[in-house]
């Protein structure tokens, strides 16, 4: 159950299998169906958790009601709302299992209990929320900057095996586009193929 937990562990820190033992043993596995709600927007994000199985969103509600995808995660990737989370205020985002899923997950007074007293663990999130930060930064710049046909194409390179298992709506409110508009894109880059 925790071997992907560790193969990710180990990209960006090296724990000794008794520190693995302690970083891991706070961790819960939460098994959820598709369609089921891990988080609804005013609630206070409780967790952050590890895709062991399956394939979740976390979105919000535009002005419109229009539904916007902040990301995807899959096997081996985090999720949380993370300014949620960190300040234990009520979420903006809702999280949603896409597939059947299972997450390992920790609590903020766990995970603040991990940082007392294992020093690594705040190295490793300070790297994995570096990460994240620029990941998001280079999403919001290419969002601002290049076409949407731009965006699907780099969609599909860096996530080859992601499109197959979403529909064509969440793709298109991955990239903030209709999902008539992604058809016409989609008929375009097969053309070229």
């Amino acid at each position: 159950m925790y071997t992907l937990l560790r193969e990710n562990i180990a990209k960006h820190i090296y724990l000794t299998d008794d520190e693995f033992e302690q970083f891991s043993a706070p961790f819960y596995l939460q098994k959820v169906q598709r369609k089921q709600m891990l988080l609804r927007e005013g609630e206070i994000c409780k967790f952050e958790g590890f895709v062991n199985k399956g394939c979740l969103r976390v979105f919000y509600l535009d002005e419109s009601g229009f539904e916007k995808v902040l990301y995807f995660a899959v096997e081996g990737w985090w999720i949380t709302d993370i300014d949620s989370f960190t300040n234990q205020s009520a979420s903006i985002l809702n999280i949603e299992a896409l597939e059947d899923s299972e997450i390992l997950m920790i609590t903020f007074p766990y995970k603040n209990i991990l940082y007392d007293t294992l020093p690594k663990v705040e190295k490793l999130f300070r790297i994995m929320t570096q990460k994240t930060h620029a990941a998001l930064q280079r999403r919001m710049i290419s969002s601002l900057s290049k076409t949407a046909d731009k965006r699907y194409l780099e969609f599909i390179t860096k996530y080859p095996h992601l499109e197959q298992r979403l529909s064509q709506q969440q793709v298109a409110a991955y990239l903030g586009i209709s999902h008539e508009f992604l058809s016409k894109i989609r008929k375009k880059v097969a053309k070229l193929r």
